[in-house]
């Protein structure tokens, strides 16, 4: 992670703002006839499952289901992204720059986000990226069990038009049997671009 602090001030700490930005998703998801569902309330204290993951509408949608539901969260994305002045606004937006060159230490480094910080929900798209891959990446996983926070299952589902988090899990230290209960919730969940869908069965334990 290329900078691992939390920006001081973002959209969500807004007042005025983040009321008028609920208001805006909530009519959105309205007039467009997207339905929230929200099985379990997101912890304060939680890494937030983000799939399917395979189109650049997920982040808007997922901003919309975010500010609709008031919650505050922090999201990860490539350190590049990050340069005047549009990584000013991801930064206010709740982004987190990663390095990729530096990956062998990223589930430790949020981890330790996790110490510092009473109010933390982080949202990690497990595929890593919106392209169709074989095995999703395990380091949401292995931040939720080493911080000890539960993981909530986030989901925008497009061919039903429903969105919002489907419950929690407390992850037990055994991945590959977390996994397939995992996966399980997953496995009827499809995103805007279904040939981009990664196929959901237990996978190798491959950290982000």
């Amino acid at each position: 992670m290329a900078d691992i602090r939390l920006a001081a001030f973002t959209v969500f700490d807004t007042p005025v703002l983040k009321t008028l930005l609920r208001i805006a998703a909530r009519f959105y998801l309205k007039v467009t006839g997207w339905k929230l569902m929200i099985e379990a309330p997101v912890a304060r204290r939680s890494v937030v499952i983000a799939a399917p993951h395979t189109s650049n509408w997920d982040m808007p949608m997922g901003l919309a289901i975010v500010f609709a539901c008031r919650l505050k969260v922090y999201f990860l994305a490539k350190h590049t992204l990050f340069i005047p002045p549009f990584g000013t606004v991801l930064r206010w937006l709740g982004g987190l720059p990663v390095d990729r060159s530096k990956a062998h230490n990223f589930v430790e480094q949020a981890v330790e986000l996790f110490s510092v910080h009473e109010d933390l929900v982080l949202v990690i798209p497990p595929e890593g990226t919106r392209k169709r891959v074989s095995n999703w990446k395990s380091g949401f996983y292995h931040i939720a069990h080493g911080a000890q926070v539960p993981l909530s299952f986030g989901f925008i589902d497009f061919r039903r038009k429903v969105a919002g988090f489907g419950g929690t899990f407390v992850p037990t230290g055994n991945y590959d049997a977390d996994l397939v209960e995992i996966q399980t919730f997953y496995a009827g969940i499809t995103g805007k671009n279904r040939a981009m869908t990664s196929k959901i069965a237990p996978q190798p334990d491959i950290r982000t």
